[in-house]
């Protein structure tokens, strides 16, 4: 589905009007239909409904939602947050409708008569079953005027009472570019949006105002949208599902792909074990994992299903010689009754370093895909193997974690990986915001207020996909395409969960999915697999283990839905 910022939903709708034909009276009566629908679907039983209308065209559609709700018995009473004679064009027109059918409207000024406007407000919000929210709509930015704030706050207030919210096309105060909602923004339980969802109501605090999205098209031709050549998508089942590899039915391991997967550090064997487990529980053949020595037999007995590969050194010096007697050869390959020879490289320790490059390069022949970094720690001398990484592999690369922190030293790396193109050597970055401020050198703030532009930017300057992790993460595409994911929740806040997408990711690739697509599907079922265990544990407590098993469910319903042509969850 695609996403649309304000100038983009008012270039469809100005179309709409003069080329297309349409009347904004019908686009507005299709609207407040849109809405009455979903309120009586909400409260099914004629009730008293508070409506709070501005005076542009999200008024309009208020006044419109009032004379429907009449008409079918409901109450409605208008709070105007306009003097009458400042509406024009439809708007006014649905005014003067409202007022032919003697609706009960009350005016709002910002004047001193507003003190026993809102006492008889108050009194009002408490008797109603309904409040809609048409005050501000798509062009709202900045600041809640103090006297509106005022009323917003109210009906923010209510919690004792079984009170519905419904926002008309965007909550006000809500601001449909960025997400960004203003002090006393209304925070409503659902939001009924016209023609396309806006970037606003899926970023920054856009979700937690919004409340549950419904979208309706308003008889929007599809021509007048795609002519908009919109490039920013919502994340929906629908369009998952299409990116699903084909698997035969007589596959096997061979034929589901192998993935190679890079990092692991003393403390951190867990890394690279949820990272496989994400991998297998996303269908791919084979994990192969080259980890420091140190952690080897912990990795290779925490993922059975896994072929492990020790890589490290260290120079033996006169102190390691003094407890060779006691040194746990094993670790390192070693036979029992081996000599440590001074000056000897030995595969020990507790991180990857130069020498691990040879497994690497080793391995490399037999993987469709690789990751590098959960896990890893920083150690410098792990920096020839990422620069060899990039310069050298051509199969699709992913780094990640401590693999960005080590590029962000030294971003020079890219450029010879960045030159041949995204076609030739896909590459992915998946940083959460930390990681990415890193990567850009700006703080952490400027990130989040300005991740979908930053990470649109840096994908096509990197040439890589961009995974700006976070809630409701932003994938972006070197080629400019934008994808924004709604699934997920909270309770991915804990450690381990990024190694699990990380796996996942590394799956789909070696299952042949082009890398864009690759991460919409990982990124997707990583918090479908989140929202189930939400539903059945709790909103929090579930760990990252637990994410990764879920991934097989969340897939199946993918699945299912192509085999039998379902509905969207």
């Amino acid at each position: 589905m695609y996403i649309a910022n304000a100038q983009q939903m008012r270039e469809i709708d100005r179309r709409a009007i003069e080329e297309w034909g349409i009347p904004g009276m019908v686009l507005m009566e299709n609207a407040a239909k849109a809405v009455v629908s979903e309120l009586t679907r909400i409260i099914r039983d004629p009730a008293p409904i508070l409506i709070l209308a501005g005076k542009g065209n999200n008024g309009g559609d208020g006044l419109a939602i009032a004379r429907h709700l009449q008409i079918i018995g409901y109450a409605p009473v208008v709070y105007l947050f306009a003097d009458p004679q400042d509406l024009a064009g439809d708007a006014l027109h649905n005014y003067s409708l409202y007022a032919k059918m003697n609706g009960k409207l009350r005016e709002v000024k910002p004047d001193t008569r507003c003190n026993k406007t809102f006492e008889e407000f108050c009194c009002d919000l408490w008797r109603s079953a309904a409040v809609v929210d048409a005050l501000y709509g798509t062009g709202f930015s900045g600041d809640l005027p103090p006297w509106i704030r005022r009323f917003t706050e109210s009906v923010n207030s209510v919690h004792t009472t079984p009170l519905t919210i419904v926002a008309v096309d965007i909550p006000s105060g809500l601001d449909a570019q960025r997400g960004r909602a203003a002090e006393g923004a209304v925070r409503a339980h659902v939001t009924v949006t016209f023609g396309l969802p806006k970037i606003g109501h899926v970023l920054e605090q856009g979700p937690s105002h919004t409340g549950r999205l419904v979208v309706d098209r308003i008889s929007l031709p599809d021509h007048v949208i795609d002519a908009q050549n919109i490039h920013t998508h919502l994340l929906t089942v629908d369009r998952v599902r299409e990116f699903l590899p084909q698997r035969p039915r007589g596959g096997h391991k061979g034929t589901h792909g192998c993935g190679l997967i890079v990092g692991g550090s003393t403390g951190m064997s867990g890394a690279v074990i949820l990272a496989g487990c994400g991998a297998l529980r996303s269908g791919i053949g084979l994990v192969q994992i080259v980890s420091p020595p140190g952690i080897a037999s912990l990795v290779d007995a925490g993922l059975v299903e896994a072929t492990v590969w020790p890589a490290g050194s260290f120079i033996a010096t006169d102190t390691d010689l003094l407890k060779a007697a006691v040194f746990d050869k094993s670790r390192v390959g070693m036979n029992t009754g081996e000599t440590l020879n001074t000056g000897e490289t030995l595969n020990t320790g507790d991180t990857l370093d130069s020498q691990a490059w040879s497994v690497i390069a080793e391995r490399l022949p037999h993987a469709q895909a690789c990751a590098v970094g959960p896990g890893l720690k920083q150690p410098p001398e792990f920096m020839e193997v990422l620069h060899r990484l990039l310069r050298e592999t051509h199969i699709p690369l992913i780094l990640d974690a401590d693999a960005l922190n080590l590029l962000s030293s030294n971003m020079d790396m890219l450029e010879e990986r960045r030159a041949l193109g995204p076609e030739k050597r896909p590459l992915i970055l998946t940083p959460h915001p930390g990681e990415m401020s890193r990567l850009c050198q700006v703080s952490i703030a400027e990130v989040q207020s300005n991740r979908l532009e930053l990470a649109t930017r840096k994908a096509q300057e990197w040439n890589a996909v961009v995974v700006l992790k976070g809630a409701n993460t932003v994938i972006a595409s070197p080629l400019g395409t934008l994808a924004i994911n709604t699934t997920g929740n909270s309770g991915l806040g804990t450690g381990g969960t990024g190694d699990v997408l990380t796996g996942s990711l590394l799956a789909w690739l070696a299952q042949g999915v082009p890398s864009f697509h690759a991460a919409c599907l990982a990124v997707y079922l990583h918090g479908r697999s989140a929202d189930h265990l939400a539903m059945t544990h709790g909103a929090y407590g579930f760990t990252a283990g637990e994410v990764a098993e879920g991934l097989c469910k969340a897939q199946q319903e993918l699945i299912f839905l192509n085999e039998y042509n379902g509905r969207p969850a």
